[in-house]
């Protein structure tokens, strides 16, 4: 039997069984869409962490008072040691680093806002003029904190609480009161949603000089610091690490977290999430591939006399096996399309309902998906193929 005959045989025989056919198709269309939607959500939620990463800053690095080691925050704890606090003294040695651009020390806190008979309570940041350009944040209108200005009595608010207290005149040159303090309002910024987990549409940002007075502290929360270029990150690190080790009397006690760390870990984490939902997602292949097999044992018992006549008229047990082979890549080819289909459209159903989320189903997952469910269908018609090819063909012509 040639190749046209076999595959215009099994081609008829999936159109003559309409049902069966259709629920084989159907079942391998939804284990390909399951791989190719749940990868898409998955890649999606790796690029969404990247994005919110690279977005609050180029070649950052983050300095945090303690050192992140389990031996000495035990030993600590049982000495009744505390770290010892980064300072204004620790950020501005950072800052004359060759290898640093600039840098923001930073507090946080909470503190009532009140001007134009409204009061509310609001997210502080306290730091110095570098902070915009290092978090990438941008102005509406105004200013921000000018250099060399941390003691005067400066405030930007963010563009959401800006419009809540001024709805109707300019925010710049307004004056509010900020916990116990009176500012003048010197920039607006832009609205950019949420970010890492906090609005930056309801914060206010003050000299940290005032913030640590406010919230009775002479430590940071954290210093932020930008490298020169990507390069000179872990030069960098190094060099924080040094400065403040000699600045606090020999002690390494802080922790120096750079951008390119954290994206790494993040990446490797939700790239191990996408491989683990595609494989469970495989398993519903799986499951197609055993209804392959079984409504093709059963179609086996169904085409006995079909068998046996093609048999009598000469076609051999290879040729038999073939035809089953073919039909089960026809039906395995024609469910991978449609999931394929289905799961390019519930992945723009899935980026339509979270615009945030870049849920772009990769090229790999659809490849796999397709391959998957051609092998699998093949390999689930191996046991029926077998057993038709095996069929007497005087027997099953005799069989009705």
């Amino acid at each position: 039997m040639k190749l046209i005959d076999t595959v215009q045989t099994s081609f008829k025989a999936v159109l003559s069984y309409r049902i069966r056919s259709l629920l084989i198709i159907l079942a391998m269309a939804l284990g390909v869409a399951a791989v190719v939607v749940l990868t898409a959500l998955g890649d999606g939620a790796r690029n969404y962490v990247i994005n919110q990463f690279s977005s609050i800053g180029t070649n950052l690095l983050v300095v945090l008072p303690g050192r992140a080691e389990t031996s000495g925050a035990f030993l600590g704890a049982v000495l009744g040691q505390t770290p010892r606090d980064l300072t204004l003294k620790d950020a501005q040695l950072i800052g004359r680093l060759p290898q640093v651009r600039r840098y923001a020390p930073l507090n946080v806190g909470e503190a009532e806002l009140s001007a134009a008979n409204r009061l509310r309570a609001v997210t502080v940041l306290g730091s110095n003029a570098h902070l915009i350009p290092i978090r990438h944040m941008v102005l509406a209108q105004g200013s921000f904190l000018a250099h060399g200005t941390e003691n005067n009595a400066q405030i930007v608010l963010g563009a959401k609480i800006a419009n809540e207290f001024f709805p109707r005149v300019q925010a710049i040159g307004q004056r509010v009161r900020l916990g116990d303090s009176r500012f003048l309002v010197s920039g607006v910024l832009m609205s950019q949603g949420e970010t890492m987990g906090y609005n930056t549409d309801e914060i206010v940002i003050i000299p940290i000089g005032y913030a640590q007075a406010m919230f009775n502290t002479t430590s940071l929360f954290r210093i932020l610091i930008e490298a020169k270029s990507h390069s000179e990150i872990e030069p960098a690190k190094q060099a924080i690490l040094a400065t403040v080790k000699q600045n606090h009397d020999g002690e390494e006690d802080i922790t120096v977290i750079t951008q390119d760390a954290i994206l790494s870990t993040f990446d490797r984490i939700l790239q191990a999430l996408t491989l683990a939902v595609a494989g469970i997602a495989a398993i519903s292949l799986i499951v197609a591939g055993i209804l392959v097999m079984n409504v093709m044992l059963v179609a086996v018992s169904q085409r006995t006399a079909e068998i046996g006549l093609l048999k009598a008229i000469g076609a051999s047990s290879a040729d038999i096996r073939r035809l089953f082979f073919a039909e089960a890549v026809l039906l395995s080819l024609a469910g991978a399309i449609l999931g394929f289909l289905l799961g390019q459209f519930g992945s723009f159903i899935l980026r339509l309902t979270f615009p945030q989320l870049p849920a772009w189903p990769p090229a790999w997952a659809s490849m796999a998906g397709i391959t998957v469910a051609l092998i699998t269908g093949i390999l689930a018609s191996m046991l029926p193929a077998s057993k038709a090819a095996k069929l007497d063909a005087v027997n099953a012509l005799g069989k009705k």
